[in-house]
């Protein structure tokens, strides 16, 4: 058996991990690793006592046709980015790697040239993460790093979606 190489083992996990999505628009998993080790994982999910998309069975941002990556003060859901950070301590997320995966729905394929919103990368930046890994097919992915996003501000430029 041929062993997985170290990067795509933990987007596999944050495959798994984002099978607890809730979202009916694109689905993630993230986990968050430093020094080899599983520091947290988030999946897209509504806030504790919430009620999920899943459960309402609608997205307002689906009805309302708006374009990803914008709006989010319209969606329900927490962003596994985000409830990864919100899970773990600043100290051991400090020069860290977020591994990112993302599906479509409601086909699951993966999501092309993903990335993080701005809040979350606002949030990522915060955290002291240093790169984020995002999948683009089951063996490809791309790597970021986080000084990159504060080097290149796409805020200043009003830049939407991604």
């Amino acid at each position: 058996m041929e062993r997985r190489d170290k990067i795509n083992y933990y987007l596999d996990i944050a495959e798994a991990v984002s099978k607890r999505s809730t979202c009916l628009r694109r689905i993630y998993g993230a986990v968050i690793v430093k020094n080899d080790e599983i520091i947290s994982t988030g999946y897209v999910g509504a806030p504790r006592g919430r009620k999920n998309c899943s459960d309402l069975n609608y997205c307002l941002r689906e009805k309302m046709a708006i374009p990803r990556g914008e709006r989010y003060e319209l969606c329900r859901s927490v962003h596994a980015e985000a409830n990864a950070i919100i899970s773990a301590s600043r100290e051991k997320m400090l020069g860290s790697t977020l591994y990112l995966v993302g599906f479509e729905m409601p086909d699951m394929s993966y999501i092309a040239r993903g990335s993080s919103c701005s809040m979350c990368k606002r949030m990522i930046i915060n955290a002291g993460i240093e790169k984020v890994v995002i999948r683009d097919t089951k063996d490809e992915y791309r790597e970021v790093v986080v000084q990159d996003w504060i080097d290149q501000d796409e805020s200043l430029e009003g830049t939407r979606g991604y």
